[in-house]
């Protein structure tokens, strides 16, 4: 029971945070995409989107290895963000020269390469956010997480609305999002300094533990779930990025407005398993029995909760959208109702991802979502040329499709086969 009121508490935090976040994300990005019109919402959006690909690469899965080896052995957390931080600091450097060099290459004008720039060290700084965060989760410190998470999108909704009143450039909201970023990393570092490190453990004294041979086995563990971060931006992403060298960036606006939406609600499962992931990952050493019971009852409860989004969303996007972005992005209509078949069906892959990773089976996943990816980018290619915005949707819900089933055969052959007939 105590194990239980603690997920549910942790869940509950988290899933508050997430609801509180996304209101104001919402708001912002309203604000955003009325203000910038398409054209300008899509070059956002394609920063958005391109950084976020790249911006995994500064991380290589080490959030998620530490999370789950800090949830079993807690003591290892100096010796992990000592470590941890030297190979992101050497990765995040590598990772911004490239991005920057491909956009030059790809020959977008200059104000596209700036607002790029801004966008991708906010993506970067994230991360280092991310990397503190993964302590507090495997703490299960879920209030700390929390707080972090709603100060970014207070941030971030401040600011865009200071620079809409003030006219602010495209440029200048970029520059807005570094900003926040660099103001939520200085809360997590403060947080973590006070909260969970020892008065002895504090700031310089983590370049102490430097290990170059932990460095080769931490990377190794977590390059599974690095790549599996990859394979699921790319997937989330790539759609927006072939969309902008196809299409433009006015149809790059139109769909990541439909698009936002969707997200939206994946917060829910999102929340949920973030909470899990620390519980099961013990289970698996300590309970099977424990393990497979919320291993079910997450999935039906999952389950329950996305198909009534789906239905809904459905049959009120011709009003979802006009109220929300106004009607300029009445053509996104279309893409909302097929797109949020793809957000239901994240509601139970997501738990099947971190079940995965929880299990020590992280290559099981990371294999099912690079072969996605692989069926995104191929599909997008067949239908975006064809079908535009329309195509990319209907790419990105098939493609969920086949993450479902391969990740369940994975989990029923390696972990418990759940009925899913009777579950339905």
């Amino acid at each position: 029971m105590k194990t239980a009121k603690r997920i549910f508490k942790n869940a509950f935090v988290l899933l508050s945070a997430h609801v509180v976040s996304k209101i104001l994300a919402f708001l912002y990005i309203m604000y955003a995409a009325r203000y910038l019109q398409a054209s300008g919402f899509g070059v956002l959006s394609f920063a958005l989107a391109l950084a976020g690909m790249f911006g995994v690469l500064a991380d290589i899965g080490l959030q998620s290895l530490m999370i789950r080896e800090l949830a079993r052995e807690s003591a290892q957390v100096k010796k992990y963000l000592s470590n941890v931080s030297c190979i992101k600091i050497l990765l995040s450097a590598a990772v911004m020269m490239i991005m920057m060099l491909t956009v030059h290459l790809l020959g977008y004008p200059s104000n596209t390469v700036q607002v790029v720039l801004f966008i991708g060290l906010y993506v970067i700084l994230g991360s280092f956010t991310e990397m503190i965060y993964s302590v507090f989760r495997a703490c299960e410190q879920m209030e700390l997480v929390s707080l972090g998470i709603i100060l970014k999108d207070v941030l971030l909704f401040s600011g865009i609305v200071y620079a809409i009143a003030n006219r602010f450039s495209i440029v200048g909201i970029a520059v807005i999002y570094t900003v926040s970023g660099a103001a939520v990393l200085f809360y997590a570092l403060s947080v973590l300094n006070i909260r969970v490190l020892k008065p002895g453990s504090r700031w310089l004294p983590w370049i102490m533990g430097l290990n170059l041979r932990f460095w080769k086995i931490t990377v190794r563990k977590a390059l599974p779930f690095g790549l599996s971060a990859f394979f699921v931006m790319l997937y989330f992403w790539v759609d927006s990025v072939m969309l902008s060298f196809m299409k433009g960036n006015e149809v790059v606006g139109l769909y990541n407005a439909a698009y936002r939406i969707v997200l939206v609600f994946t917060l829910i499962p999102a929340a949920i398993v973030n909470a899990l992931f620390p519980v099961i990952s013990r289970y698996f050493k300590t309970s099977y029995e424990n393990l497979i019971s919320i291993y079910e009852n997450s999935f039906k409860y999952l389950l329950l909760m996305g198909l009534p989004v789906g239905v809904g969303v459905t049959f009120l996007a011709d009003m979802i959208i006009p109220l929300i972005f106004g009607s300029s992005y009445n053509p996104a209509v279309p893409v909302l109702e097929i797109l949020i078949w793809a957000g239901v069906l994240m509601f139970p892959t997501t738990l099947f991802g971190t079940v995965l990773a929880s299990i020590d089976r992280q290559n099981l996943g990371m294999y099912a979502v690079g072969f996605c990816a692989l069926i995104n980018i191929v599909l997008n290619m067949i239908l975006i040329p064809r079908y535009s915005y329309l195509g990319a949707a209907y790419a990105t819900v098939i493609t969920e499709v086949v993450g479902f089933a391969l990740q369940y055969w994975f989990l029923s052959k390696h972990l418990h086969a759940i009925n899913l007939p009777r579950t339905v």
